[in-house]
């Protein structure tokens, strides 16, 4: 198991979003998400046309929109909402850990 750091859990503000490089099991770049107090990760990548999902427009619904062609994603599932993406995008646990955010991936 792979144990991310992010940042320390006040310095990502609510409805905002931060790009972490990490190189693990094929993956460039995280895309960490507050979303009304709650943490989520998923990959930076869009499954549709490659944006930077850490670059889109969270909504309070608990979905973040690419920024290239307006597809939703679930922050939980990671699942496709909407066209033109059908494809779903990897979401991986967010820890809180003595005031830290760390993402934990399993190793392949």
């Amino acid at each position: 198991m792979n144990k991310i750091f992010v940042c320390q859990v006040d310095e990502l503000d609510e409805g905002e979003a931060l790009k972490v490089d990490c190189g693990v099991n094929g993956i460039d770049a995280l895309a960490v998400f507050n979303n009304n107090g709650e943490f989520f990760a998923m990959n930076d990548r869009c499954s549709h046309g490659n944006a930077s999902m850490s670059e889109g427009y969270l909504e309070d619904d608990g979905t973040v929109e690419c920024p290239l062609h307006s597809a939703r994603f679930c922050l939980k599932t990671g699942q496709a909402l909407c066209l033109p993406a059908t494809d779903p995008i990897k979401t991986f646990p967010v820890i809180v850990e003595d005031g830290a955010l760390y993402v934990e991936m399993a190793g392949e």
